[in-house]
C-alpha cells in the first residue's frame, strides 16, 4: 500500500527521523542568510494581485521546467497573462515526477493555502481561485508571510553602490520585528573584463568619495563602503567566482592592470585572474578584519545561450553547472590569507557535486582554534538542493568533517514562499540521522540528536554569524 501524498510524515522513514523532525526540526526558527529578495517589498509590505506573481515572476527554476515542456516563451516570460503563465506551470507539474520543484510547491500549498491536494492541469483553476482568496487575507502580506514562515532574520544580496535606504527604513520601522540585513555582493568591482566595468567604477567612485585611477583608490573606494554597510549592519560577504584561481601580482602590477581598463584598453586573461585574485585578497582581508563571513560559489556557467540571453538578460534560466574546482588554486588562495592570519569565517560552496568530497577535505586543512566550524562547506547549491543532492553533500559533510557543526539550509530565492525549502532540507536531515540512528550506526541518544538538529537548523547559523537574534 503507498504512502498518502506528502502528508505530517513526509520524507520522514523511521520514527527517529518523525520524533527528531516533529520535536526538534520543525519548531526552530529560520535564518535565511543568503537570498536575493528585494528589501524594498519588505519595507513597502508588498501585496499579491495573484499567485502567478510571488510564484512565477522572477523564478528561473520554473522557467526552465516550463520551457523543458515545450511552452513558448509567451507563456512564460512575455505578455500572456498571469493565468495563462499558472495554467502553463501547473501543466509542467504533471510531468515532473521526481523534481523538488513538485515537492516545493505542494510545500507551498500546504503551508501558505492549506491546500493538499494536487497541482495539475486539471486542478489549476481551483488552485488559482483558492490561492488568490487566500492572498487577499490581511496577514499574507511579504510581512505577514514572513512572520507565518517563523523567519527571524533574512540576509538579502547588496552591490557596494546600493544606498541600503530600505534596510534603514526597516532597521527604523519598530513595528518590524524580523531582522533585514545587507550582504556585500562586490562581483561588478571583480569582473574588470566585463564592458559596464568603467561605468560601474565611476559610480563606485560617486558613491565612496574617493576619486578611483588605479588599483589602489579601487580598493580605498571599497574599504569606505565597507564601513558604510558595516554600519548597516553587515557582517557577511557573498561572491560569485564560477571557478577557482591564484594568481598574485604585485601593487605596480595590480595599478597598472587597472589604470589599463579604467581607460578602456583590453585586458588579457592573465591580468584578469591578477586583479581578481588582488581584490578578493584585499577584500578578505577586510572581511577577516571586521569579523565578517565570506561565501564563496564556485562551478556555475552563466549566459550559457546569447540569443535567448540578448532577449531576456541574466538570470533567466540559461545557467548551468560548470566544471570541477582546482583544489591547488583554492588552497594557494586560502593559504595566502592564512600565512598572515587574515583567512576570514569562509562558506565554500560548488555547483558541481563532485566537489563535495574535496571542499570537506579543505575544510580540515583550514578550521581555527576557538571557532568551531570556521570553514563551512554551504548547502547544496541551486541545481543542487536535490533530495538527492542534500543527502550526497551532508553524508559527505559527515564523512570527512563535522557534521554537527554544519549552518544548514539557506533560500538562495527571490520568493517569500520559498521558506519550505528549509522544511524540505529538515525533513532530509532528520531522515538521515535517524537511518543512521535505525541502522546501529550512532547511539540513539535523543537529547543528544535533538540538539544536534536544532544547532543544525538554527543556532549554528546565528553563533557561526555573530547574528543577534
Amino acid at each position: 500500500m503507498s504512502k498518502p501524498f506528502m502528508d505530517a510524515d513526509f520524507l520522514l522513514t523511521n520514527e527517529v527521523a518523525k520524533d527528531l523532525f516533529h520535536n526538534h526540526a520543525e519548531k526552530m526558527p529560520i535564518i535565511d542568510y543568503h537570498c536575493h529578495i528585494n528589501p524594498a517589498e519588505i519595507a513597502e509590505d508588498r501585496r499579491y494581485d495573484n499567485i502567478a506573481q510571488p510564484w512565477l515572476a522572477g523564478d528561473h527554476y520554473k522557467w526552465r521546467q516550463i520551457r523543458s515542456n515545450g511552452v513558448p516563451e509567451e507563456l512564460i516570460t512575455g505578455g500572456a497573462s498571469d493565468r495563462e503563465k499558472f495554467q502553463a506551470w501547473a501543466e509542467t507539474l504533471d510531468k515532473a515526477i521526481g523534481n523538488p520543484l513538485y515537492h516545493w510547491t505542494h510545500l507551498e500549498l500546504q503551508r501558505y493555502f492549506d491546500y493538499y491536494g494536487r497541482l495539475g492541469a486539471d486542478t489549476a483553476q481551483e488552485v488559482w481561485d483558492l490561492c488568490n482568496k487566500k492572498l487577499a487575507e490581511p496577514d499574507m502580506s511579504v510581512r505577514g508571510i514572513i512572520r507565518r514562515s517563523n523567519v527571524k532574520l533574512i540576509c538579502t544580496t547588496d552591490d557596494p553602490v546600493d544606498d541600503l535606504r530600505y534596510h534603514q527604513q526597516l532597521a527604523a520601522d519598530k513595528s518590524w520585528e524580523v531582522k533585514v540585513l545587507p550582504a556585500w555582493r562586490p562581483d561588478k568591482a571583480m569582473n574588470i573584463e566585463q564592458a559596464p566595468y568603467v561605468g560601474y567604477i565611476e559610480k563606485l567612485s560617486s558613491v565612496s568619495g574617493v576619486e578611483i585611477r588605479d588599483f589602489d583608490t579601487v580598493c580605498a573606494a571599497l574599504d569606505k563602503r565597507l564601513d558604510f554597510f558595516a554600519g548597516n549592519g553587515c557582517c557577511a560577504s557573498d561572491h560569485a567566482l564560477d571557478f577557482a584561481f591564484y594568481a598574485p601580482a604585485s601593487a605596480e602590477e595590480l595599478n597598472a592592470i587597472t589604470k589599463n581598463a579604467l581607460a578602456g584598453k583590453a585586458v588579457c586573461a592573465d591580468d584578469v585572474l591578477k586583479y581578481k585574485t588582488g581584490i578578493l585578497l584585499f577584500l578578505a582581508r577586510q572581511y577577516a578584519r571586521r569579523g565578517w563571513v565570506m561565501q564563496l560559489h564556485f562551478a556555475a556557467v552563466r549566459n550559457t545561450n546569447k540569443r535567448l540571453f540578448d532577449r531576456l538578460g541574466p538570470d533567466t534560466g540559461f545557467d548551468c553547472m560548470g566544471n570541477t574546482l582546482d583544489a591547488v588554486a583554492l588552497t594557494r588562495l586560502l593559504n595566502a590569507l592564512d600565512s598572515t592570519d587574515e583567512l576570514p569565517k569562509t562558506v565554500l560552496y560548488s555547483l558541481n557535486q563532485s566537489d563535495d568530497a574535496m571542499l570537506d577535505t579543505v575544510l580540515g586543512c583550514f578550521q581555527g582554534a576557538g571557532v568551531a566550524g570556521k570553514f563551512q562547506h554551504g548547502s547544496a547549491w541551486w541545481f543542487n538542493d536535490t533530495k538527492v543532492g542534500m543527502e550526497k553533500q551532508l553524508v559527505s559533510l559527515a564523512n570527512l568533517s563535522l557534521l554537527g557543526n554544519f549552518i544548514g539550509m539557506l533560500t538562495d530565492s527571490r520568493s517569500y514562499l520559498s521558506y519550505t525549502r528549509h522544511e524540505y532540507f529538515r525533513r532530509i536531515l532528520c531522515n538521515l540521522i535517524g537511518t543512521w540512528v535505525e541502522d546501529g550506526e550512532f547511539p540513539d541518544d535523543r537529547k543528544l540528536l535533538g540538539k544536534m538538529v536544532e544547532d543544525i537548523c538554527y543556532n549554528n547559523t546565528k553563533n557561526f554569524f555573530g547574528f543577534n537574534v
